[in-house]
Order: C-alpha cells, then sequence, then structure tokens
C-alpha cells in the first residue's frame, strides 16, 4: 500500500491531523473514508466547511483553509495496533511537518495517541500549552466509530469549540 498523501500547504488556519490512516482510505488514497469514520459529518456540522464533504473530496479542504495529515503513516485495521514508539516517531515527523508548513493551528484527532506521541501524559481534550513553532496545538476527539464516547453532535461541538477560535 502506498503511503497516504498529506493535503497540506504553507498557510492553513487549521491542520487536522489523524491517527493513522485506516485500511479503506490507504486503499482508496482519501483521508477518512471508512463510512462509520464522524470526520467529514463533524467537520460540516461544526461549520468548518460549507456542506459535507466526501472523502474523494478532500482537496477541497484547501480552499477553506484547512489539510490533513497523520501521526504514523502506517495503515492499521485499528489505532490501537501501533506501538508507542511508532508514535513517538511519528510525532517527530508530524512536528517536521508543522514547521515546514506552519499552520495557525494543529489539530490532533485523539487524545491518547497525543499523549504518547508528545509523552504528554495529563494532556486533554482543547487546547494545549504546547505550540510548534508559531503553531498552537488543539486535541480534538478521535472521530472513529470506535470511539462511542462522543455521539456526533457532540463531535461537532468539539470542533466547532476549535472553529470559534480560528
Amino acid at each position: 500500500m502506498q503511503p497516504l498523501p498529506d493535503v497540506m500547504r504553507p498557510g492553513l488556519k487549521v491542520l487536522f491531523c489523524g491517527i493513522n490512516p485506516g485500511l479503506m482510505s490507504a486503499e482508496t488514497g482519501h483521508h477518512f473514508a471508512r463510512p462509520g469514520n464522524r470526520f467529514w459529518p463533524a467537520l460540516h456540522l461544526s461549520g468548518f466547511t460549507p456542506r459535507q464533504l466526501k472523502p474523494s473530496e478532500q482537496r477541497e479542504l484547501l480552499e477553506y483553509g484547512l489539510g490533513i495529515t497523520n501521526v504514523v503513516d502506517k495503515p492499521s485495521a485499528r489505532a490501537d495496533e501501533l506501538t508507542r514508539a511508532e508514535l513517538v516517531a511519528g510525532g517527530e515527523q508530524l512536528v517536521a511537518k508543522v514547521l515546514e508548513v506552519q499552520p495557525e493551528w494543529l489539530a490532533v484527532l485523539g487524545v491518547t495517541a497525543y499523549r504518547d506521541a508528545f509523552a504528554e501524559r495529563t494532556a486533554a481534550i482543547g487546547k494545549q500549552d504546547r505550540t510548534i513553532g508559531t503553531t498552537r496545538v488543539w486535541i480534538l476527539p478521535n472521530p472513529s466509530g470506535l470511539n462511542a464516547h462522543y455521539t456526533l453532535p457532540k463531535l461537532a461541538e468539539a470542533f466547532a469549540e476549535l472553529r470559534q477560535v480560528s
């Protein structure tokens, strides 16, 4: 499988960062491609996009000052299949990407992955004290359908909090 290409360019408002590509995303070349993933609906319901984009329309995010990358490039069926070492190495690569494109915000989608990638055991959802260069960091809930703690309305509300400050 080919690595999933990043959707990013310099000067973004928000660079959304998934944990790693799911198998369907790796197969299709589109981020958050599994039908049960709530990223695209939450993005729209929170006001980041005027309509709900399809995964195949991911490049349109650039028109709205948004982008997508991942902490780890390796595809897997579940994010919990990744090792802590893979997450730490991915965090280092993510820092390099962020320094290159300098978005206003990096929004990491998954608090557990963030904690492992950046060795911040007490990090919580929301704005972080950490910055990467001039980029501020925000943690959002993982939009995977496996994250039952967050319904779509609660997920959209969490995304909307970031949209209001970005």
